[in-house]
């Protein structure tokens, strides 16, 4: 009897150990190949998740994972230039999996595996991928954009931002979150994009003319903040940033999670920050704190893959501090304010506090999206979106009055859009679109202050179409645009006896764009595109009339501008011979008719609240031009180097004088080491993609300027010098990513010319950033 059971017993023990055999001996292999040169991506690393496990590719871009089990497995997939990839698999079988790895940064292609399409839109343009956003957890919207070619940043502070992109900004660029042009108080140098790049997967700078289907008149180009679609697998998924910045004792927490279900994919996203007095490289600049609490929802559902519906919800709230020294009682401080090293009101002591001057700002978003496809070929789009905005500026007001906002501003935003796409003939490609949007901008009575812009209702209405071919080597576009605008505005007269009155404009723009690209070979092609556009002057361009708290200055419109009408052509060169290097190239040339600016004025106005210097809204004819170049190299298979130059330069034809408000021209570049290996901390725990970087930003002394064209002369040039360390640390079931950034490496002191604060403060000084995030 014995005997038998303990036969039973090995023969079970013996199945069970051959079954597990069995089951153990699965495989996953496949080739990394570079997307562009299609040539094999060697030193990939390659990671198995759950086993903490990984390898690198071979010479021949090969990789291999064997004795896997059946079940769920997460594969990373990074180079060092790359986007990173991650997907996820269920083994039961021997699996092969050839990835195509987009291997710059520089480019719009699209990253898919088993295979690759190609975008054929020839808009030159530049993208940051989720990483690059994670890595820079502390940053806003704008400054993470700060070292792209073609890209610099108009500042008001240290906290408040806002993009410029070959030179426009403001009206001239339009920013979509999440596909909605994002409709706020944009007008104000002062005023930051009320956008949480944290919320978003992917940043692009579309820098050519072939924006035409984001709004009329943005020959500037567009800004997208986009999230990616929710990854189509079962589990819960989530990660956890952190950053710690040491200029301003900042804290800066971003959650994720996200779940995929055939009934209904979900994502939630939150930021939290808050900051306290930055520091310049000798003194606190008082006053200058943040705090800023945002969050996000995105649901999607499709039915029969005809049908898909996308929900979108977003919620930004910041509170900004504003240098106190950039508000002074009289004429003669104001005069000295402007030649002061250290500005008026500053402390020795650190604070969180953030009292007037300041701002109070937020920003909500609903949006729904219906993609209905007719067949493979062809689909319709309906947009709904709606956005409130709301503003509130404070003043140093006396008799305790610095909590009465001394501008109270709520705006309210109706976007719709009808879109049809198809698909035809041999690479042939259409779109046609109708966008309405309908806003309501009302001033609150509460300031008990004459209003710096009017209250005003706005209807515009607009039709697009561009067609686009691809034919063997050769890539054309084209696209026209024409837009309505109905103003109906109530404002108060400048000159006394004050008297409110009314004014309604009526607008009819219209542009067009061409486009023609030619790839020269495999590995080179060369874009042309040439556009023009009509831009009616905007709200406060014709109406502004009283003190911008914001930017520290008198403001003034004009209600007898023209409209601006625009000329752009761009000419870029792109040559990647192989995965080690790269070399881009664009050129610009933007004529302006009537060009609209805001021109400093000879005058510094005494008012109650201060002393303040006077801008006025002026036009002219205007050529902008510049140059853009970028080129990356990999030294060996550890070092990879970048440099970017931007070249830019306005001119006032009419007057035979420079722009004001054009940005220096800047040089970037960056050294980074990569250990391709991995660091075995202890059996089952190691480092992976060890990188060091070194990186320098300088900026050249904007010369292009008269003496008489400022209040002060424009800031010397300065040399910026930085570090970034980061790694993965890989144990089983979680993946931990680390980093530590040092700017201003040497603790420079410097001004900017873009920056509005350095009438009266210098920029800041070092800074050393600490950051993990936590996927789950």
């Amino acid at each position: 009897m014995f005997n038998r059971i303990y036969l039973i017993y090995f023969i079970l023990c013996l199945s069970i150990g051959i079954g597990t055999a069995q089951e153990c001996s699965l495989s996953i292999s496949g080739r990394v190949i570079d997307e562009h040169s299609q040539l094999p991506l060697s030193f990939v690393n390659v990671i198995v998740q759950e086993l903490a496990e990984g390898n690198s590719t071979n010479d021949d871009g090969e990789y291999s994972f064997k004795t896997l089990c059946p079940g769920e497995y997460h594969l990373i997939f990074s180079h060092i230039g790359c986007d990173p990839i991650q997907m996820h698999i269920h083994l039961d079988h021997d699996t092969i999996i050839d990835v195509f790895l987009e291997h710059t940064p520089v480019s719009l292609d699209n990253i898919v595996i088993h295979g690759h399409t190609r975008n054929l839109n020839n808009q030159p343009n530049l993208s940051l991928n989720r990483q690059v956003i994670e890595d820079n957890t502390n940053e806003n919207l704008s400054a993470l954009l700060e070292n792209e070619t073609g890209v610099q940043i108009l500042r008001n502070g240290s906290g408040i931002a806002k993009p410029v992109v070959h030179g426009m900004y403001g009206n001239r660029l339009t920013i979509l979150n999440n596909g909605i042009a994002q409709s706020g108080q944009q007008w104000g140098n002062g005023h930051s994009p009320e956008i949480d790049p944290l919320s978003a997967d992917k940043i692009t700078v579309l820098k050519g003319v072939n924006a035409i289907e984001y709004g009329g008149g943005n020959l500037g180009g567009a800004i997208l903040v986009e999230p990616n679609k929710i990854s189509r697998e079962p589990h819960l998924h989530g990660q956890v940033n952190y950053a710690y910045e040491t200029n301003g004792r900042g804290h800066n927490l971003n959650a994720r999670v996200e779940k995929f279900s055939p009934v209904l994919a979900w994502r939630i996203n939150s930021t939290i920050k808050n900051y306290g007095d930055k520091k310049s490289a000798d003194y606190f600049l008082n006053n200058t704190g943040l705090e800023e609490l945002n969050f996000a929802v995105q649901l999607e559902k499709a039915w029969n893959n005809r049908l898909l519906l996308d929900f979108y919800a977003s919620t930004f709230n910041t509170k900004l501090g504003v240098l106190r020294g950039s508000q002074v009682g009289n004429l003669s401080d104001l005069e000295t304010a402007l030649t002061r090293d250290v500005p008026f009101y500053t402390d020795e002591e650190f604070s969180y506090e953030i009292e007037a001057p300041k701002q109070e700002v937020s920003h909500h978003l609903l949006k729904l999206k219906a993609k209905y496809f007719i067949d493979d070929h062809q689909y319709m789009q309906l947009v709904l979106a709606g956005q409130k905005n709301v503003r509130r500026e404070f003043d140093v007001r006396r008799s305790g009055r610095s909590d009465i906002p001394a501008m109270s501003l709520d705006q309210y935003t109706m976007n719709a859009e009808l879109k049809y796409f198809k698909e035809f003939g041999e690479n042939w490609e259409l779109q046609i679109g109708n966008q309405n949007i309908f806003i309501d901008n009302t001033n609150n009575p509460e300031t008990g202050i004459l209003p710096l812009i009017p209250d005003y209702l706005s209807w515009e209405t607009g039709v697009y179409t561009t067609l686009t071919k691809q034919h063997e080597r050769i890539n054309f576009n084209l696209g026209m645009r024409y837009d309505f605008e109905y103003q109906d505005v109530v404002t108060i007269t400048n000159t006394e006896p004050r008297k409110i009155a009314r004014y309604e404009n009526n607008f009819h723009n219209a542009g067009g764009v061409a486009g023609l690209k030619y790839d020269l070979s495999h590995t080179q092609s060369l874009s042309f595109q040439s556009g023009v556009a009509m831009r009616n002057p905007a709200i406060n361009e014709l109406y502004s009339n009283g003190l911008h708290q914001g930017v520290s200055g008198i403001e003034e419109g004009d209600t007898e501008l023209n409209k601006e009408i625009s000329f752009k052509s761009t000419l870029d060169y792109k040559w990647l011979p192989n995965a080690r290097f790269s070399f881009n190239t664009l050129m610009y040339f933007q004529k302006f008719n009537d060009y609209i600016f805001l021109n400093p004025q000879e005058e510094i106005r005494l008012t109650i609240r201060g002393a303040f210097p006077v801008f006025s809204y002026e036009q002219t004819d205007a050529h902008i031009y510049g140059l853009d170049i970028s080129t990356q190299y990999m030294i060996g298979n550890s070092l990879f180097g970048l440099l970017k130059y931007s070249y830019i330069r306005g001119e006032d034809t009419e007057n035979d004088i420079p722009l004001v408000n054009i940005p220096s021209n800047s040089f970037y570049g960056s050294l980074t080491f990569r250990h391709n290996k991995s660091i075995n901390l202890s059996s089952r725990t190691r480092l992976e993609q060890l990188e060091v970087e070194l990186n320098n930003r300088y900026v050249f002394m904007q010369n292009n300027l008269l003496p008489d064209q400022d209040f002060v002369l424009p800031p010397g040039a300065y040399n910026l010098t930085g570090i970034r360390i980061s790694s993965n640390l890989i144990m089983p079931g979680q993946n931990i990513r680390f980093f530590t950034k040092i700017e201003n490496l040497f603790n420079v002191k410097y001004r900017d010319y873009l920056n509005r604060q350095r009438y009266f403060a210098d920029d800041t000084g070092i800074s050393i950033t600490l950051g993990l995030k936590l996927k789950f």
